[in-house]
């Protein structure tokens, strides 16, 4: 029958329709945070971090379309950045922009936020083919739904606000899958003979368009090479189970050669940059590894091909062997492809000791997956069970591919909490395939019970008329009734009510995470903070430009900054929102990139001006961008990189803390600062302002370490002035019983436990409206401040020196210094200053009543001041 006359069918009619609406479903409920915007300015609404970057992408190619800029000059300054993933999202979203006729910032961001949702929508239909392949029509309905409904970060990175390439990784990976599988079905109805040529037209079809998903994969994230894998060791696999029911293997290799030939024909074609052996990144080591997977297949086809004549049953002993042997040569022959491919693995399952730091990288544990996939797990768990027992009985190489890619996508899950979303395929797929396996192993049974509800009783005889006519027909009628009426169909009632049950987990599954994509989708999930673009955009106006056109595509082997180019430095995840928002260059940003050595992390966690500026100049900082996350929150993460075995202890120790004295194991855990912390660039900047603090009254604890708890248990806590705290802990710590120590900490981040320096090359040039304890709190800490770093004015001296200083939000408060080898570094200036932080009269020297004026040029020039 052809396509037009196939489409007229009800039934294929009733499933686009269904698959329709589900499409229009999926792009209604993400792009609910677009349609109930409302008077605010979208900008608000998209995600800070990789989604910034994208805009920022798609900007840049809308002034260069068709071209892509492979290498950023506007991050990671002072050397710049090869970004990590490929053009075909943003083409996607550079395309969309350009057929609405968006042109503003604003419009890009309005057309660019639907793309999400549409590749979200797109995987319902991709979903059903893929079940339908793998099962049948009603397995690819229910799989549709499934996709279409499920939550998680699957459901939350495809939000019109989260503009990244997420849903385009899950999206043309499952269209890989969808096109491998079907592949794998062509090569079984059409065995490949290499002696017979026309036996390899249609394989070489569907190998190619399998190849041309894959290199679709690249052109997205480079880390299409997980699937890659999975195909590897599906093809181990395969060619066991091959070789035992000896089937030929020329097929696989066929397959394999194509599309990875295609790969590696690509990644060379494309000219996408990369110098390294890195398998997770762009590079030649990708290509090495693709043509490492075709030879390796070949190797398989041909000891395959040996063992079925001789003994079937040594293949899998010879493959054990030829792995053990190639890693062993990979080692001494290719080490650094061997470590690169070491590495990766680490990196997938989660072997990173910074790991926990990133957002993504996170382990995923139980909990998490029951939250997100609830009912559908079971499903799924179902589903597997069900080609597995299918494959008992009748071997399907399509089923092992899908269930090998499921393994998989689950152990990548449970160890990079970023696959999660990936994950959302194998769930609707093989949901899909329980729903649709019951309904079809039930359906005997569910039509024989609607037969026995149909069975009637017999008719209403005619009434007797004796001797007559009539009685002798009915009787006749009555006696054929009888014989032809046959007996009820059994019914298999256990299988009714196991399909009943689990139709209802699927209700309830769709039911419940309908709801939680409803209410997640409404709540403006997705905010940007509105202290930090405050300050960006003051940074934007305010700032000297850097001298890079930000719209501007350069080649990295030409590219040089020029004099006037300088790095903005934060924490990393504020990097893209610099570059965005801002329009300036990041010492740091989220590719984890100018972190250690020498980065964020060492600049911020450093307790040395010295060690700090020099940190500053290597780097080419001139800004400094502090929030109060970096100072508190996000601080675990900062020392965690900075030094992974000791992380945020020897700064933020927690405490048991008893909270009921008639119950003494009743206890709270409680963060404390101590020394260390105070010490840290970061709590100097932030807290401080940079500014000579002195300390005042601080908790004085004894705890212990041996009562086996996660965390010490205080057992003595005295407020008292730092000096005698000090003192009592080093007389205590000098003898102290067993398992017990005494240690001077701070409840609170502004206030010290030793004497803090001033910094003497920061001055605060802005700082954000909001007081992070609140309006009216006596303490007035802003939640974003940005620092300049200077030269600093030089003033002979001795004691303390100090400016009354008023910020542009109002806030009044004293710059103090003490001297050094008889001379004070100023970095304030009294007169010229162009920032809205201003002096409220000159330096005086406290005791002495000399006052000091200072320019600006002195202090951008380290000029000394009479």
């Amino acid at each position: 029958m052809d396509i037009l006359g196939k489409i007229k069918e009800k039934n294929t009619l009733i499933t686009i329709g269904i698959l329709l609406v589900l499409f229009l479903v999926v792009l209604y409920i993400r792009g609910l945070p677009v349609v109930n915007l409302g008077t605010t300015d979208i900008l608000n609404i998209v995600g800070s971090d990789d989604p910034m970057y994208n805009l920022r992408q798609t900007e840049q190619v809308l002034a260069n379309f068709p071209s892509y800029a492979w290498y950023e000059a506007m991050t990671l300054f002072p050397t710049g950045q090869t970004v990590p993933w490929g053009p075909l999202f943003i083409w996607m979203t550079a395309t969309v922009s350009l057929i609405t006729g968006a042109s503003t910032r604003t419009e890009i961001i309005e057309a660019a936020l639907w793309v999400p949702p549409l590749l979200a929508a797109l995987m319902v239909p991709v979903t059903f083919a893929l079940s339908r392949k793998i099962w049948n029509w009603k397995a690819g309905i229910f799989g549709a739904v499934f996709i279409a409904f499920i939550g998680g970060q699957f459901f939350f990175r495809s939000l019109a606000g989260y503009l990244d390439h997420h849903v385009a990784e899950v999206l043309f990976s499952t269209i890989f899958i969808l096109a491998y599988t079907c592949a794998l079905v062509t090569i079984r109805k059409h065995p490949v003979d290499f002696s017979n040529r026309s036996t390899l037209k249609m394989p070489l079809i569907s190998a190619s368009i399998a190849g041309f998903a894959y290199i679709l994969g690249i052109l997205v994230m480079p880390t299409i090479i997980l699937y890659g894998v999975i195909v590897s060791v599906f093809t181990i696999v395969i060619f066991i189970i091959d070789t035992w029911y000896d089937i030929s293997g020329a097929g696989i290799l066929l397959l394999n050669s194509v599309v990875f030939g295609l790969a590696a024909l690509a990644i060379g074609a494309l000219r996408i940059p990369g110098t390294g052996l890195e398998l997770f990144l762009y590079s030649p080591g990708q290509i090495l590894a693709y043509i490492a997977v075709i030879a390796g297949t070949g190797v398989l086809y041909l000891l395959s091909e040996y063992c079925r004549k001789k003994s079937r049953a040594l293949f899998p002993v010879a493959v054990i062997v030829l792995l053990t042997l190639t890693f062993a040569a990979a080692m001494v022959i290719l080490p650094d492809l061997f470590a690169s491919f070491i590495d990766g693995l680490k990196a997938f399952f989660g072997f990173h000791p910074y790991a926990i730091t990133i957002q993504e990288a996170r382990p995923w544990t139980l909990a998490e997956a029951w939250q997100v996939f609830n009912l559908g797990l079971l499903l799924m768990i179902g589903g597997i069970l069900i080609l597995l027992y299918k494959n008992w009985k009748q071997y399907r190489p399509e089923h092992i591919f899908v269930l090998v890619w499921t393994v998989f996508i689950i152990i990548a899950a449970f160890r990079e909490v970023r696959y999660e979303y990936y994950l959302a395929a194998n769930v609707a797929v093989l949901g899909g395939i329980c729903v649709g396996a019951a309904l079809e192993y039930a359906w005997p049974d569910i039509k024989a019970m609607g037969k026995r509800a149909a069975v009637k009783g017999p008719k209403e005889e005619p009434k007797e008329e004796k001797g007559s006519v009539k009685k002798k027909k009915a009787d006749a009628a009555a006696k054929k009734s009888r014989q032809k009426t046959s007996p009820k169909p059994k019914v298999n009632y256990a299988t009714i009510l196991v399909t009943g049950i689990i139709c209802a987990c699927a209700v309830i599954f769709v039911v419940t995470s309908s709801a939680t994509q409803y209410a997640v989708a409404s709540s403006g999930a997705i905010r940007m903070n509105q202290d930090w673009r405050e300050s960006l955009e003051w940074m934007n106006t305010s700032t000297p430009d850097t001298g890079v056109d930000y719209f501007a595509i350069y080649d990295r082997e030409t590219f040089t900054y020029p004099d006037t180019a300088y790095g903005v430095m934060s924490w990393w995840d504020y990097g893209h929102l610099i570059t965005y928002v801002a329009r300036r260059i990041p010492n740091a940003n989220p590719f984890q990139s100018g972190i250690t050595p020498n980065g964020s992390a060492d600049f911020f966690m450093s307790q040395s001006e010295e060690e700090t500026n020099r940190i500053a100049d290597l780097k080419g900082t001139r800004y400094v961008m502090t929030d109060i996350e970096m100072d508190t929150g996000k601080f675990w993460a900062m020392a965690t990189w900075y030094n992974a075995s000791v992380g945020q202890r020897p700064y933020q120790p927690v405490y048991l803390v008893p909270v009921d004295p008639a119950n003494p194991r009743n206890f709270q855990p409680m963060t404390m600062y101590t020394g260390e912390y105070f010490r840290t660039t970061i709590s100097r900047l932030h807290n401080f302002d940079g500014s000579f603090t002195l300390p005042g009254q601080v908790y004085y604890i004894e705890y212990t370490t041996s009562q086996g708890t996660s965390y010490p248990i205080v057992t003595n806590a005295q407020v008292m002035e730092a000096s005698q705290a000090h003192a009592a802990a080093d007389q205590y710590n000098a003898h102290p019983p067993e398992g017990h120590h005494a240690a001077v900490v701070s409840p609170v981040i502004v206030q010290p436990t030793v004497t803090l320096p001033a910094l003497q090359h920061y001055r605060l040039v802005h700082e954000s409206p909001s007081n992070v304890f609140g309006g009216k709190a006596p303490v007035d800490l802003k939640y974003v401040k940005v620092f300049e770093y200077v030269p600093g004015a030089r003033i002979k001296g001795e004691g303390i020196i100090e400016l009354p200083l008023v910020t542009n939000t109002g806030r009044q408060f004293t710059w103090q210094a003490e001297s050094v080898n008889g001379e004070f570094v100023v970095p304030y200036s009294t007169e010229g200053n162009p920032y809205d932080v201003r002096a409220a009269g000159k330096y005086r020297i406290t005791g002495t009543g000399r006052e000091v004026a200072v320019s600006e040029a002195a202090v951008m020039g380290g000029a000394a001041v009479p």
